[in-house]
């Protein structure tokens, strides 16, 4: 058992000429809440293993202008934030608990130049910036790799809540910061649906792991989650299949060398968890607070025979529980779309994001 403060952030949004300019910063303060990170069976990335890692202090930082108007508009962003590829960020999602998908199904805390453009009902973006991902939490993007990667996604939305979006990316040796790591090409499709206190997403998401070119592993992603209101509670579910490579680990079980000292892997795990929540949120002129209570089931499997690293034998038991029990709270307005940028943040006129 374990408690702890998670997600602990705080947001500014500043508009200038009249909303055609806005800088916005997102704060994190895991790296003192979170230093052992958090215990999330499947969970992977920067060093951590079946637990989430904190995320750096500075989490986003950037500037956008805004241009155009009526069904065409464009906007430019500049900063440190995140990589229009994949879905949402799972923080500002229903559950507390992340899904072991994150860094399959997201690129985030990296510096570059992304660029969007509103046709309509659909939203072109691209990006450059930097491939490394950080490894503690006051690390800061290598300037120097700015530009060395790249992502496109296309949205489609209409106004009854329906969202339908499809990226790629190419991200130049993300897990080995001076370069000459593993290049990854990333996937993701999905459907979102969220209107009236209803919400459902469906999401697939694919990470194909290069070396010059040649593919040396890959690893994918299915995941349905959902939520919908029962008289003044929340109820929701989240089913997801997703793979991750095994790594070797350090005397702290939790932890893996970062960078990794060679471009092997110990075997692949695939993750089937089943989780379920039930909230109540409570919002007053003072902000919101949340109870909420959330059960997960996860089933790790050997996808390779044999397999250096044994799931079951490592863990002890083939089907694994988990329960968290907790209270979110907030002042002031939520980051609801964390993830998305200017003309790409929603299908409506910019002088809404003031």
């Amino acid at each position: 058992m374990e408690g702890y403060i998670t997600q602990p952030m705080a947001t500014a949004t500043l508009p200038f000429i009249g909303g055609r300019l806005v800088a916005g910063v997102t704060l994190n303060f895991e790296g003192l809440t979170l230093q052992r990170g958090e215990l999330n069976a499947g969970m992977h990335g920067e060093g951590y293993v079946d637990r989430r890692h904190p995320h750096t202090w500075l989490h986003e930082a950037v500037v956008t202008g805004f241009a155009g108007g009526g069904a065409t508009r464009f906007s430019i962003t500049m900063g440190k934030g995140f990589v229009p590829f994949g879905t949402d960020d799972p923080m500002s999602r229903g559950f507390v608990k992340y899904p072991v998908n994150h860094h399959l199904a997201q690129l985030l805390e990296r510096a570059g130049v992304f660029g969007a453009a509103a046709l309509g009902p659909v939203v072109l973006e691209a990006a450059a910036f930097n491939g490394d991902e950080p490894v503690s939490t006051s690390d800061a993007p290598d300037w120097e790799r700015i530009g060395d990667s790249w992502s496109v996604r296309a949205t489609a939305r209409n106004t009854r809540g329906i969202e339908i979006q499809a990226s790629l990316a190419d991200v130049e040796s993300p897990e080995i910061s001076q370069g000459g790591g593993l290049d990854h090409r990333k996937l993701s499709t999905s459907a979102r649906y969220e209107r009236g206190g209803y919400y459902g997403l469906v999401e697939w998401a694919k990470t194909s792991e290069r070396d010059q070119g040649n593919e040396a592993f890959a690893f994918s992603s299915f995941l349905v989650e959902g939520s919908v209101p029962l008289g003044p509670a929340l109820i929701g579910v989240r089913a997801e299949r997703s793979e991750r490579g095994e790594e070797e680990r350090l005397t702290n079980p939790f932890r893996t060398p970062s960078p990794h000292s060679d471009l092997n892997i110990l075997g692949r795990t695939r993750w089937d968890v089943l989780s379920a929540s039930i909230s109540r949120p409570i919002s007053s002129s003072r902000g919101t607070l949340v109870p909420f209570i959330e059960v997960s089931t996860q089933r790790p499997k050997a996808m390779d025979t044999p397999a250096i690293f044994d799931p079951e034998g490592f863990y002890g038991a083939a089907r694994l529980w988990s329960f968290s029990a907790g209270l979110r709270a907030g002042i002031g307005k939520h980051h609801n779309r964390m993830g998305r940028y200017g003309v790409a943040a929603s299908n409506i006129d910019h002088s809404e994001h003031q």
